[in-house]
């Protein structure tokens, strides 16, 4: 009997939950704490939440796992280069649409609502500042625009970058992110590899150094050309680089792909990367190297001669 007026208050209370649910007078849903929009960053690599302001002092690398968020141009131009030394280069150029490209939109229409969306003219940014007090230009490239694509205008500005560099006898370095050369120029978006190879040979003659930076991702025309072109060529931990994707290449082969093929680390045991360098370290790895190799400076002898070197060995220039 006992059992049998448990059961029924049990059921009774189970009524009255379910009547006071209909009625609405019991809310099970609990308000959220509302946090401000950019407050917090997730880390895409741990999932640690990051509070933003600590991130961007970080440079946008994560201090629990050491994931390198992909920063633009504007950040990693603040990042490398010293206050107040920056001169941007070539800001006026703009890329037009030859061949009336069109795929699912017109190529003159994504160049403009892409332009407005980020305010970029263009995939990359180029200009002369210091390094810790060492000058130098810079290139950097922004995956924001198209994949970081490379048409008329990006290989036009890192050409005239190349050459305003040899002219003054600065060192040259690029930060590259792409996915290769622009489909909606054709032929002359591929004209653009060879223009900057030309450039940078002529670099290389005149005995002055390029450094390029390969940072996430780096892939196709960009890889086949300037960006292995370098003295010295540095890259960011976990980098992706490579020319064909690795979907084309395991299915051209039909073999499956090691699981680190493509990455900074891979390229770096097999020769095609020189080091690999966070980010927090590269503005003073760059100004170590530049210093290193900076031409001595022209002192004169006593009997009026230049001398090439001090020391020694030292030739003059009429015995050079």
């Amino acid at each position: 009997m006992a059992n049998n007026d448990e059961s029924r208050g049990l059921k009774s209370l189970f009524d009255w939950f379910a009547n006071r649910r209909k009625n609405g007078t019991i809310s099970i849903e609990r308000p959220e704490r509302e946090i401000a929009d950019g407050l917090w960053h997730k880390c895409p690599k741990c999932g640690v939440l990051t509070y933003t302001k600590d991130l961007k002092a970080n440079q946008m690398v994560c201090s629990e796992c050491g994931h390198h968020n992909r920063v633009d141009s504007d950040e990693r131009i603040r990042q490398l280069i010293d206050s107040n030394t920056w001169t941007a280069m070539d800001e006026h150029l703009r890329p037009t649409d030859p061949l009336g490209f069109r795929d699912r939109k017109a190529y003159k229409d994504r160049l403009r609502e892409t332009q407005e969306k980020i305010g970029l003219i263009d995939a990359v940014k180029t200009g002369l500042g210091e390094i810790n007090g060492l000058p130098i230009a810079l290139g950097v490239m922004d995956f924001r625009f198209m994949g970081g694509s490379m048409g008329s205008v990006v290989g036009e500005k890192l050409t005239r970058l190349i050459e305003q560099a040899t002219q003054r006898h600065y060192p040259v370095v690029i930060v590259c992110t792409s996915g290769g050369a622009r489909m909606q120029e054709g032929m002359l978006s591929l004209m653009q590899m060879a223009k900057i190879s030309a450039a940078l040979d002529r670099h290389q003659q005149a005995r002055l150094l390029y450094i390029p930076v390969l940072t996430n991702p780096t892939t196709g025309g960009v890889t086949a050309s300037f960006a292995m072109l370098g003295d010295i060529i540095l890259a960011e931990p976990k980098a992706t680089i490579g020319f064909a994707g690795r979907r084309v290449i395991e299915q051209t082969l039909r073999e499956k792909l090691p699981d680190d093929f493509q990455t900074a680390e891979d390229l770096l045991k097999h020769g095609f990367v020189d080091e690999i360098v966070p980010r927090t370290q590269l503005k003073n790895t760059l100004a170590q190297l530049i210093a290193l190799h900076q031409p001595p400076a022209a002192t004169t002898s006593s009997n009026g001669n230049v001398l090439l070197w001090e020391g020694k060995m030292s030739l003059t220039s009429a015995e050079s």
